[in-house]
C-alpha cells in the first residue's frame, strides 16, 4: 500500500519510522526483531513502498511507546481505534455477560468483523 500521506504534523510514516529509529538509537535490523518481522518489511516501510498492517502498528506502540497508536495509524492514514473509557468498557462488558452464551458468541463474531472490516480502511474510505 502506498502512503504519501501525513500525520497532524506532516509526518509520513517512514518520516515517523526515521524519528523513531533517531529516538530510540536503532537501526532497522532492531526495529524487525523487536517486533518480529523481516528487516525487509521495515525497509519496505522506510521506502515508501508500503506500510505495515494495523496489528504491527500495535506491536509498534508496545515495543516503543514514545509513539501512540494514534500517531502510528495517522502517519499510515489508517483509522485508528477511538479511546473506551472504563466506564464504557464496563457497560459494553456488561451488556455482553447479560446475553445468552450463543447471544455472547454471535457479538464477538460481528465486533471480530467489524475490527477487520476497519483494519483495512484507511481515512479516505
Amino acid at each position: 500500500m502506498e502512503n504519501e500521506g501525513s500525520d497532524q504534523h506532516g509526518e509520513d510514516f517512514a518520516q515517523l519510522l526515521k524519528r523513531l529509529k533517531d529516538e530510540y538509537s536503532v537501526n532497522e535490523t532492531e526495529v524487525a526483531k523487536r517486533i518480529g518481522v523481516s528487516v525487509s518489511a521495515v525497509n519496505t516501510w522506510s521506502h515508501r513502498k508500503r506500510t505495515p498492517r494495523p496489528d504491527v502498528l500495535r506491536r509498534i506502540a508496545q515495543a516503543f511507546p514514545k509513539f501512540t497508536l494514534e500517531e502510528l495509524f495517522a502517519a499510515t492514514e489508517r483509522l485508528g481505534p477511538g479511546p473506551l473509557s472504563p466506564d464504557a468498557e464496563a457497560r459494553i462488558l456488561d451488556l455482553i455477560r447479560s446475553l445468552p452464551r450463543e447471544q455472547q458468541e454471535i457479538a464477538e463474531v460481528q465486533l471480530r468483523a467489524m475490527r477487520d472490516l476497519n483494519e483495512g480502511r484507511t481515512k479516505a474510505n
